[in-house]
């Protein structure tokens, strides 16, 4: 195998698969990449156990062929060398060449045959359906945070994705709190009956989109596949059964707080500095058209801030994670939030004040 290719070019695709790859890979040759030259076109295959990537990009051909070669060792080799073209050359026993245009500098790596590589799924055009990628990345950024890293419970370990005549619905929880956006999508797309995406897929996809025109999306069975471009990533999906999530979804509630998001958020990273580092317990004294957010961290110190608000119901006190605040206020666009509730210790519901279309749920912490 011969070939000529410019080196950024390389190095872009070959950090996307340095990302696909797992540093805790028992499984000695999924930590190498797969190279194939052919057609003036490198193919670039990677993937861990769930995880999957290829790619590929426009190379110059002297001798077509394919080989598997230790990723993080040729991402470093790249990083080091000057930017233009590199020449590639592989012999017969697997030893790769590798040379800048300057030819005053010279790697040699050692490679192993492509046959050891494993196999990766494919899966036919037809299958994909297209979906803004504003919008996708948009639904991964609301929710992501809200997943369980309870291994127990796997089936809380992903984002759930479901679609309903004309919408698509993204959730995500860990027990204590839910996340839930949804959007618009043409309704000539076959509903999806609910599967469980492990985050991991997700965050690539967020890592690599620019966020313009559309991508591609295919749902088996047993695996999703998302198309960027030349950039075609697959998973697994997370076996087992997602909570019937419209279930906790308060009817409606009582009380109705209105605020400056920037103004909570600040007031919540200030007030934060002195909480308990298991409980994460911030109160909230809500009062007519004020809001006093407070922490107490023992033996160290306590912490108080009051913030004006919209609010006309009797005086209340809420007992919060308050990283269940933070997460979700992060992730809002708008100016404004609301925070409606209906009884101090069940599920309040935080969203934007003029979007129905994404809300999180959390459950108050219980005094000791």
């Amino acid at each position: 195998m011969k070939f000529i290719c410019n080196k950024n070019t390389l190095l872009t695709e070959l950090l996307i698969a340095h990302d696909t790859i797992s540093a805790k890979s028992t499984i000695s040759i999924l930590s190498n990449v797969l190279l194939k030259a052919e057609k003036d076109t490198l193919f670039i295959n990677a993937k861990d156990m769930k995880v999957s990537f290829k790619s590929k990009i426009p190379v110059k051909i002297e001798i077509p062929g394919r080989t598997a070669i230790f990723c993080a060792r040729l991402l470093n080799i790249l990083k080091s060398l000057p930017d233009g073209d590199i020449y590639f050359d592989l012999n017969e026993n697997y030893n790769l060449s590798i040379i800048p245009s300057s030819n005053r500098i010279h790697f040699n790596l050692k490679c192993i045959p492509p046959e050891k590589y494993p196999e990766q799924q494919d899966i036919e055009e037809e299958h994909f359906f297209e979906f803004p990628q504003r919008d996708f990345v948009d639904m991964i950024s609301k929710s992501l945070f809200a997943i369980s890293d309870d291994e127990t419970r796997f089936f809380l370990n992903g984002v759930y994705l479901e679609k309903n005549d004309d919408k698509i619905f993204m959730v995500a929880t860990d027990g204590r709190r839910l996340s839930l956006i949804k959007k618009d999508i043409s309704s000539n797309i076959k509903n999806i009956n609910g599967i469980i995406i492990p985050p991991k897929i997700l965050q690539i996809v967020k890592k690599n989109s620019i966020g313009e025109g559309n991508l591609n999306i295919a749902i088996t069975d047993k695996s999703i596949f998302i198309k960027l471009k030349n950039n075609l990533f697959s998973s697994s999906l997370i076996k087992g059964k997602f909570p019937d999530y419209q279930q906790i979804i308060p009817e409606s509630n009582e009380y109705r707080l209105i605020i400056s998001k920037k103004a909570l958020q600040e007031s919540l990273k200030r007030v934060s500095i002195l909480v308990e580092n298991k409980s994460r317990r911030i109160y909230l004294n809500i009062k007519a058209n004020n809001l006093i957010v407070s922490s107490e961290e023992s033996e160290i110190g306590k912490a108080q801030e009051e913030i004006d608000c919209n609010y006309d119901g009797p005086d209340s006190n809420l007992i919060l994670n308050f990283l269940y605040l933070l997460e979700p206020i992060r992730e809002i666009d708008e100016d404004n939030i609301v925070i409606e509730f209906t009884d101090t210790k069940k599920a309040i519901i935080l969203k934007p004040l003029d979007n129905n279309d994404y809300f999180n749920i959390v459950m108050p912490l219980q005094i000791e």
